[in-house]
């Protein structure tokens, strides 16, 4: 039996167009249109491209979106100066800083981003989000876990009770989204390169996350027959093909549901950031 595909196109229409609603309600109630900020710095081609595609969101939805662009040589100072400006304009509801940074600052990552706003971090990466998560307080939160969760909502499938597995520990996907899965009662275990047997762990899962960033690490005999499979990894292979952590013409034969690499959770993290953008704009209106 072959499992459901969860595309993440018609998912990230859904969380966009609810998005835009708000936008419209903000803009009825406040007379305030949200706004974004992005901040770049140098010529990374592909930093280059997820900024294009977050303004083309924002302007789609009615968000007030501006790209600061950077020299490759500014300095730490600059950035830092340039956050504390965004900081205090009122008409900028959220900030972000694409990343990676150049190598001459990229050591100073942290202290760039916990420079931000914690009420305009719409990455959810500042520690007072991050601790706001922990506690299960209302905040910020990570695009891309957070994308899961309203995968997993809108495709109707419980949370509720579930065991479910995440393989990968990092701060961005790993870490945030076992907090919100065990804020949703699922009874969740997080597996990572110290794990042992990796798949035995795995084929308890009801939902299985793979965020490990390595190709085709989750095959089918690591998966429970009938679970939910949320692949995040996207590792590029060959010049023009992109794969997941999951070996997927092999899984879908097994799991129930499976998003597809490219065209799956990837697609919602863009939406979900306007999602923060809109969150961050009722937050600091209604403070």
């Amino acid at each position: 039996m072959s499992a459901r595909i969860l595309y993440g196109k018609e998912f990230a229409a859904t969380i966009k167009e609810s998005a835009r609603l708000e936008v419209e309600k903000l803009k009825a109630t406040f007379g305030v249109t949200p706004g974004l900020s992005v901040i770049i710095v140098g010529e990374n081609p592909a930093s280059k491209v997820y900024v294009r595609n977050k303004h083309k969101t924002c302007e789609e939805l009615g968000i007030v979106s501006e790209v600061v662009a950077l020299p490759e040589d500014a300095s730490k100072e600059t950035l830092l100066a340039k956050i504390d400006e965004l900081n205090a304009n009122p008409n900028v509801h959220g900030i972000l800083v694409q990343l990676p940074l150049p190598a001459a600052i990229k050591a100073h990552s942290d202290e760039i981003l916990n420079r931000i706003d914690p009420r305009k971090d719409v990455d959810g990466f500042h520690p007072v989000n991050v601790g706001k998560l922990v506690l299960g307080t209302p905040a910020l939160v990570p695009c891309t876990p957070a994308g899961c969760i309203e995968l997993l909502d809108l495709a109707g499938i419980e949370i509720d009770g579930k065991r479910a597995v995440i393989i990968g520990r990092s701060n961005i996907v790993g870490k945030p989204l076992f907090h919100l899965l065990l804020a949703r009662h699922a009874t969740v275990t997080v597996c990572h390169t110290h794990t042992k047997n990796l798949a035995d762990v795995a084929r308890e899962a009801d939902i299985l996350v793979a965020a490990s960033g390595k190709a085709g690490l989750v095959t089918a005999d690591m998966i429970k027959p009938g679970a939910t499979v949320l692949d995040v990894g996207i590792n590029r292979v060959a010049p023009k093909k992109l794969v997941g952590d999951v070996d997927f013409d092999a899984a879908v034969d097994v799991a129930g549901a499976i998003t597809p690499v490219p065209g799956g959770i990837g697609l919602l993290t863009v939406a979900m950031l306007m999602k923060n953008v809109v969150k961050a704009a009722r937050l600091q209106l209604e403070a």
